[in-house]
């Protein structure tokens, strides 16, 4: 990995008219992969949001016209900037671009956060479960530092498949600097688990955790029953396939897909960055 350092002063400043976004300044990036990046870039002072929920974040077009992509936010909601995490696609008409911003750089930052993956969604239950796959991560990201995660919770067990080893650093990273954090550490290293499988290389789990969670391997490894919709929650962040197959468990296992007006026993994410 590697990171550039903070830079205060705005570079490739960005003209841009009043609108449905505001222009923000890239605070640090930092490469993971060839292929996995994360970004920082400064909060406005009324900007506001629920752990969980997703916005819009762009660049402008050779037109001048905005380009702009719904990206989960991934820092909790009392964090003073805003951190993203992100693919890079080499044809993407924004990733691609994306991709090469660095510290004193601009971006597009919509006004409005939205989103079915927050707590707001959900009934209350003692066990709650992230699924996530690549970059599905970054919601989870922000909800795992958020103090109402752990207090509406008795155990928060986080899943992260992605192709490969290195892919999963930023999970592991993330993790470890939760469960050291002072406003939330103490609850974090008593209910949170990270739990991490790869399906393109040998590692410590390989497998996909849908065929885990059929198969029952998954509760085995963690230690607790299979999924109950009498007690237990589930968030579901990551590739099309994985949205469709975990629905698909949790429909089969008597789960009510929840949203903000009628919170239930599942949430999805369906926003989800691709190019």
């Amino acid at each position: 990995m590697t990171m550039t350092a903070t830079a205060p002063a705005p570079k490739n400043a960005i003209s841009a008219k009043p609108g449905p976004y505001t222009v923000e300044t890239v605070l640090s990036v930092s490469h993971y992969t060839d292929q996995l990046f994360h970004f920082r870039i400064t909060r406005p002072d009324t900007f506001r949001f629920r752990s969980g929920e997703f916005i819009m974040i762009g660049l402008p077009k050779e037109d001048g016209k905005p380009l702009l992509r719904a990206y989960s936010v991934a820092s909790p909601f009392w964090d003073e900037a805003l951190d993203f995490y992100s693919i890079k696609v080499p044809d993407g008409p924004l990733t691609s671009r994306l991709q090469h911003i660095k510290a004193g750089d601009e971006v597009l930052l919509g006004r409005k956060p939205v989103g079915t993956l927050v707590l707001d969604a959900l009934k209350p239950g003692k066990r709650l479960y992230m699924i996530s796959t690549g970059t599905g991560i970054a919601p989870f990201a922000s909800l795992i530092r958020d103090p109402e995660t752990y207090e509406k919770f008795d155990e928060v067990i986080l899943t992260h498949t992605c192709r490969q080893s290195a892919e999963l650093t930023y999970g592991v990273e993330l993790v470890e600097a939760v469960k050291d954090d002072e406003l939330i550490g103490e609850f974090a290293r008593e209910k949170l688990v990270h739990f991490t499988s790869v399906t393109r290389e040998d590692g410590p789990v390989k497998g996909r955790v849908t065929d885990m969670i059929e198969s029952g391997e998954l509760f085995d490894r963690l230690g607790v029953p299979p999924l109950d919709p009498a007690v237990d929650r589930v968030m579901i962040c990551g590739s099309e396939g994985l949205l469709k197959d975990v629905k698909q468990i949790c429909l089969d296992r008597n789960f009510v897909e929840g949203s903000n007006a009628a919170p239930a026993d599942f949430v999805v994410e369906k926003a989800f960055v691709s190019t």
